[in-house]
């Protein structure tokens, strides 16, 4: 009876750190991400900036969602660090992302505005593309051991059904 016990703890530390090594990939893949959120109408924005260095990354992500949403009413644009419109985008769905170029190495705006009066509450993110590769990994490592976390449970559960069974 110790010897499972002792394997049931094994296995359900395997899940927590399986669990661990997932939220430290959340962290990766939001690391240099701002977010911010707010009510928009046609008299308030919702401004999120981020400092991008062009080393780092060429590309850029800009996501939007809008919890109440109306169409042709919300739209998105990105001021580069000369705050230069670099895109502007009418948001068409209740989430919307896209990528963009890092010209040069500086401070970019994710500007969200609408057209209605009424104030519509939304989310918005900007930030370098995360590294897919790191995302991958961490992701596929994450998943190997949950499942042999889950599975090893499932197993000596099994096992120790049977047990229980003979020697009644």
């Amino acid at each position: 009876m110790q010897k499972s016990g002792l394997v049931i703890v094994i296995f359900g530390l395997l899940i927590v750190v399986g669990l661990v090594v997932s939220v430290i990939e959340n962290q990766v893949t939001l690391e240099g991400i701002n977010q911010g959120n707010g009510k928009v109408s046609s008299s308030e924005i919702v401004t999120i900036s981020v400092d991008i260095d062009r080393e780092d990354t060429q590309t850029g992500i800009f996501a939007v969602q809008v919890m109440e949403f109306k169409k042709n009413t919300i739209s998105a644009k990105i001021l580069d660090p000369s705050e230069i419109e670099i895109i502007s985008q009418n948001v068409n769905e209740d989430n919307f992302e896209e990528k963009f170029d890092i010209i040069e190495s500086g401070t970019y705006q994710l500007i969200i505005q609408s057209s209605d009066d009424d104030e519509i509450y939304v989310t918005g993110a900007i930030g370098p593309l995360p590294d897919a590769d790191k995302k991958f990994i961490l992701s596929t490592v994450s998943l190997i051991i949950l499942i042999i976390g889950m599975i090893g449970l499932a197993i000596t559960g099994i096992i120790g059904i049977k047990n229980r069974k003979r020697s009644v």
